[in-house]
């Protein structure tokens, strides 16, 4: 007998999934659109190896397959799973192979799993791969690095048995309050979006309808708004109009389907009061019929049961989900009762066969029916080890400095003192969604400073105080060893760290409240309302400055902190958004000077809570600030130093005037050049990133932004050097979203302008014309 159509390689992958479908009972179709069993309860570890669980064989049986299943490999505190409970490397391809064997060959067609896992910042598995958390990644503004790493990611999920990725990107941080401002590449769309694409072809490879064994599908969380929360408070409301989303909170995500991303994932918030899981406006009419995505829609775990107070019970939740553009479920109650949805009449059949026909789709992409099982593959893992410790290095931003401290070489004297809670932890350096790190994993800055120290150099070290609280016991010793030392490296922050005494939400999101043991100050669930120092470190950074010695402050976080003036109190102060395992490493050799400063902020760091927002593209209304403090950032957004000085020149355009339609791609001209000279007038190397901003002075429909990033480059000068950057100024870097619903170039005057940072540029002007009507 011959196979049937959908087993054919050679044929297109619509057609195999019509005639998968065709041969489908309804209840095979909702087990494809169920993503319910947590991947940890599939196993069990025994004396002789991981066994697969009664529960899963009967999860499998229950719809005679399985759609999806999540985190078979997480290991953390929430799932309970550890080193001696978990799967490791040596194990990974084997559990995974053992589970999809049960699924093939126990069921009826012999659909493969998809086996989904989270790689927030490199798999999220033991013996996975740390990666620095996303708000470094965007501290880099490196895309191409991100890329590199993102593939080698990817290619270890694959080489475990994993198939589908779970990436935040889509998030900004747009209230530095919020809890997962770590898992965001910053607060501006256009850099989200940069590091968006560079994501999706690391971790999808090039763009076509089959995903390579050593890629991974990649699924973008979350669409949309999420970071926009009312309060900067985890899953809270959001108040966004159509163009705020637009021009802002979507950019991303456009970004991500036209580089081909796999999936998306719904967020929890709601777009103009409809949860997102539930909202037709966002997942089909915009996602599907404007943007002509064709990929997969996930839930966020347990969002769908959120919608019973909607609905009405759990079986209209689902329908409501599934009419909206939702494919598959994440654990909720709702989708499993699917069938029942159909037969009562709450939702079409052909709208569930849509839903798996996606969810078949990305399984033939990936090729699992033709090779379900994991196959050999050599890894070096000390590749992205190192290019975990590079994205470390590029992410160090100097924020301050007196212009003599740094680098710490040159006869400064013999003795540093490392100081401070954060100094010695690689727990907390590494942010949430990390699985526990074997024995002797990493490099704190303590380890690092005293293995890049120069010789004769004495480290010396004391913690100070704790990470959070009021407890100064520990103050008297680090003044003492700040009093004796040279010079002071101040390590304070933030943590994500999750400790066995934290508690949990059911969908995974810590629940932190004064005196919990974990410490947490940043993650899923840990939401603040003051962005200051605890009590215990302000006292601290108060009483070591307050010593004489040069201090060199060095933020170890996942937020930006709202510090005070130290001008005149610290010689510099250095961020190093959650490095990773090697951030150690990675800090100490740009304080040693083994490399430059090269960071740039991709957030705006604010002086305080009190005068949020504060970031950089706000509406241009002309706001003069508070009386009691300035409205502007403490450090704004692209703002970086580094170890010499270096000059912009004033941007040169290749014509001061332009029709609006000359700048389509069809419109007949070649695009306006923007050219800017940039020297390094100082005596070292430098790798300085020269951003364009765009703002318009007069014309449109809507009230200006106050500026926005639209395009960037980076430049490596010697000492001395100068060379010329050239940008393009086309309809894309212009356009605004209209009142007639679409993305245009309004006629009017636009300052084109190059700099530093996004209150450092140099303008010049640009006059669009409105196109001639007709005759």
């Amino acid at each position: 007998m011959s196979e049937p159509l959908f087993r054919d390689p050679g044929m297109p992958v619509a057609d195999r999934v019509r005639d998968l479908l065709s041969r489908m009972t309804l209840t095979e179709k909702v087990g494809q659109v169920n993503q319910r069993m947590y991947g940890w309860d599939a196993y069990e570890r025994t004396a002789s190896g991981h066994q697969l669980t009664d529960a899963f064989r009967k999860e499998v049986a229950a719809y005679d397959g399985m759609g999806a299943l999540y985190g078979l490999q997480r290991a953390d505190p929430w799932s309970g799973v550890t080193a001696e409970t978990g799967i490791g490397a040596a194990d990974g391809a084997r559990v995974s192979d053992a589970v999809q064997r049960h699924v093939v060959e126990s069921t009826r067609l012999g659909i493969p799993v998809l086996l989904v896992e989270e790689m927030p910042h490199g798999l999220q598995a033991l013996d996975g791969t740390v990666l620095p958390v996303n708000l470094a990644v965007g501290a880099t503004w490196n895309p191409e690095l991100y890329e590199e790493a993102a593939a080698l990611a990817a290619g270890q999920l694959r080489a475990r048995g994993g198939h589908v990725a779970l990436v935040s990107a889509l998030d900004l941080v747009r209230d530095p309050r919020w809890g997962r401002a770590e898992e965001c590449f910053g607060e501006d769309p256009h850099l989200a979006a940069r590091f968006t694409e560079a994501l999706v072809r690391g971790v999808q490879g090039p763009a076509g309808e089959a995903i390579a064994p050593d890629r991974a599908a990649v699924v973008l969380k979350h669409f949309a708004g999420q970071g926009a929360t009312v309060g900067g408070r985890n899953s809270a409301a959001t108040e966004l109009g159509e163009r705020e989303l637009r021009e802002i909170h979507l950019v991303a995500a456009l970004a991500g389907v036209r580089a081909g991303a796999a999936g998306l994932m719904a967020a929890y918030n709601e777009f103009d009061g409809v949860p997102c899981a539930a909202n037709r406006r966002l997942l089909t009419e915009i996602l599907r019929e404007e943007w002509g995505f064709d990929g997969l829609v996930m839930a966020d775990g347990l969002a769908i049961d959120r919608l019973v107070r909607m609905a009405g019970d759990p079986v209209a939740a689902g329908a409501l989900a599934l009419r909206a553009g939702t494919d598959l479920s994440l654990w909720d109650d709702c989708y499993p009762r699917l069938a029942e949805a159909v037969r009562r009449g709450l939702v079409e059949e052909s709208t569930l066969d849509a839903a798996v026909g996606r969810v078949l789709a990305l399984k033939f992409r990936l090729g699992l029916f033709e090779q379900p099982y994991t196959g050999a593959r050599g890894l070096d893992p000390g590749r992205l080890e190192r290019l975990s410790e590079q994205v470390a290095r590029e992410s160090v931003t100097l924020l301050e400095h007196d212009g003599t401290t740094l680098p710490l070489t040159g006869g400064r004297g013999g003795t540093v003192a490392v100081i401070g809670p954060n100094a010695d932890s690689v727990p907390q350096q590494i942010g949430d969604y990390t699985a526990p790190q074997r024995p002797g994993t990493g490099v704190g800055v303590l380890a690092g400073m005293r293995a890049s120290a120069p010789a004769g150099t004495d480290v010396v070290y004391a913690r100070g105080c704790g990470l959070v609280g009021g407890d100064l016991s520990g103050v008297p010793e680090a003044v003492a060893v700040a009093a004796s030392a040279d010079v002071v490296v101040l390590v304070l922050g933030g943590s994500s760290a999750r400790e066995s005494g934290t508690r949990f939400d059911a969908n995974g999101a810590a629940v932190v409240a004064a005196g919990n043991p974990a410490e947490m100050t940043c993650g899923e669930g840990v939401d603040l309302a003051e962005l200051g120092l605890p009590e215990g470190q302000s006292a601290l950074l108060h009483a070591v400055t307050a010593t004489g010695t040069p201090v060199v402050v060095v933020l170890v976080q996942g937020r930006p902190h709202a510090l005070p003036d130290l001008t005149g109190r610290a010689a510099a102060v250095l961020s190093a958004w959650y490095p990773g395992p090697w951030g150690g490493t990675a800090v100490a050799d740009v304080l040693f000077g083994g490399a430059e400063p090269q960071g740039r902020l991709p957030v705006s760091v604010p002086r305080s809570a009190a005068h949020l927002p504060v970031f950089y593209n706000g509406k241009d209304h002309g706001y003069r600030g508070y009386v009691d403090q300035p409205a502007t950032a403490r450090h704004p957004f692209g703002h970086g130093l580094s170890y010499t000085t270096v000059v912009h020149g004033t941007p040169r355009l290749s014509r001061a005037a332009v029709a609006a339609g000359a700048l389509e791609p069809d419109g007949g001209q070649a695009p306006v050049r923007c050219v800017v000279r940039v020297s390094n007038t100082g005596v070292r190397p430098v790798r300085e990133t020269v951003q364009l901003y765009v703002r318009r002075v007069s014309g449109g429909t809507t009230w200006p932004r106050v500026r926005e990033l639209r395009d960037f480059a980076r430049v490596e000068l010697a000492a001395g050097e100068s060379t010329e950057v050239a940008f393009t100024v086309d309809a894309r870097t212009l356009a605004s979203f209209a009142q007639d619903g679409r993305w245009a170039v309004e006629p009017g005057e636009f300052a084109i302008g190059t700099g530093r940072s996004s209150a450092h540029t140099i303008e010049a002007r640009l006059t669009v014309a409105a196109a001639p009507g007709p005759r």
